[in-house]
């Protein structure tokens, strides 16, 4: 129950994001709230229209809980419109949409990082939730567990040494007093009860031992044992001793910095074309953002097909021909390539994807998951 409304909250939050990116709609009336207004309430300056000619403020300021959740619904559901228009063409044409939206048509459609923002916050709430993809009982949240594990089992072995000393003494301590020429037999007593009581507790203490089970090490290749100066050898130890704790921050790393793949993705753009005086940053952080949109889509439904009970090689066929095949149709028209030209860089970016962006996005994961 706790899931889904964590789940419901990260799509709405991820409306409103989007909604606060994208620029208000320059069309529609005035409220009725504020539908006698002459001069703009944020500047002053008096209107001629709908919205403010000096700083871009509607002429409508809502005051009510209903226009409040009307805001909500469009965040979410709608864009002001724009999706409907937007969301077809990044699958149909999204050479097309990325080119009309680099030109400046920009009223017509969702901005890239808008959608990329919501489709994220969307495909993180849903995957996250499906079948296979939670983590069961949250117990394996509590880092100190297999940690604990390890510290009660150098615990009972120190108490097994600690029984095994005084055993000794106690023995050494009653051959003594044997030796003595008239021995106590009173202390020579109370010597055995104490030898008998410390023989139980090592035998228990070592039968304690020997139940526990022994911690994992840096042990790797015939790596040398972990050192308390060395934090790499330090993160991986404790990451090997909880790989669910793990695995739980490289996902919440994915959902937090996401956003990271469209600087990482650039530069490998920039250098299909360099020194181009056609194409610049803005045109690749376009391109880059509404492919990764398509790519989170793309995701979503994937995961839901195979949920519902589609064939795994068809879910994995799909995964591996529907991206490469979108960015060639979007390498063509957004940079008005021929087929060979996009053929050709398509394949190019495709083995930096596989050899460089991904590997380098999955480091930054491994480092704030072992942070």
């Amino acid at each position: 129950m706790t899931d889904g409304i964590e789940a419901g909250a990260d799509v709405l939050t991820g409306g409103l994001i989007a909604r606060a990116v994208e620029r208000p709609r320059a069309a529609g009336g005035i409220s009725h709230d504020h539908a006698d207004e002459h001069a703009c309430l944020n500047c002053g300056t008096a209107l001629i229209g709908s919205h403010c000619h000096a700083c871009g403020q509607a002429a409508h300021v809502h005051r009510t809980a209903g226009a409040i959740l009307h805001d909500i619904a469009h965040g979410v559901f709608h864009f002001e419109g724009k999706a409907w228009h937007t969301l077809p063409m990044l699958v149909t044409q999204p050479g097309e949409l990325t080119r009309r939206y680099v030109d400046g048509e920009r009223a017509r459609f969702v901005s890239p990082l808008a959608l990329f923002l919501f489709t994220v916050f969307l495909m993180f709430a849903i995957v996250a939730n499906l079948p296979g993809w939670s983590f069961g009982d949250a117990d394996f949240l509590k880092s100190g567990i297999t940690g604990g594990m390890a510290e009660a089992r150098a615990k009972v072995t120190e108490e097994r040494v600690r029984s095994e000393s005084e055993v000794r003494e106690l023995r050494q301590s009653i051959a003594e007093e044997r030796r003595e020429l008239s021995p106590d037999a009173e202390r020579l007593a109370r010597l055995d009860r104490r030898l008998k009581v410390a023989e139980k507790a090592r035998s228990d203490l070592a039968d304690a031992e020997r139940l526990l089970p022994v911690p994992a090490t840096f042990d790797v290749a015939g790596a040398p044992p972990a050192s308390e100066d060395n934090w790499l050898e330090g993160k991986f130890r404790h990451a090997k001793e909880n790989p669910k704790l793990l695995l739980y921050k490289l996902k919440t790393s994915a959902y937090k910095y996401s956003w990271a793949l469209i600087p990482l993705s650039i530069p490998f753009l920039w250098l299909l074309f360099p020194f181009s005086r056609r194409f610049g940053v803005y045109d690749h952080a376009v391109f880059t953002t509404y492919s990764l949109t398509f790519i989170s889509l793309l995701t979503i439904i994937l995961a839901l097909l195979s949920t519902v009970g589609v064939a795994s090689w068809i879910v994995i066929v799909a995964a591996l021909i529907v991206p490469p095949f979108h960015i060639y149709r979007q390498m063509k028209g957004a940079y008005r390539l021929g087929r060979v030209g996009a053929l050709v860089r398509t394949t190019i970016l495709v083995g930096l994807i596989v050899g460089a962006i991904v590997p380098a996005f999955a480091l930054l994961l491994l480092y704030f998951g072992l942070a």
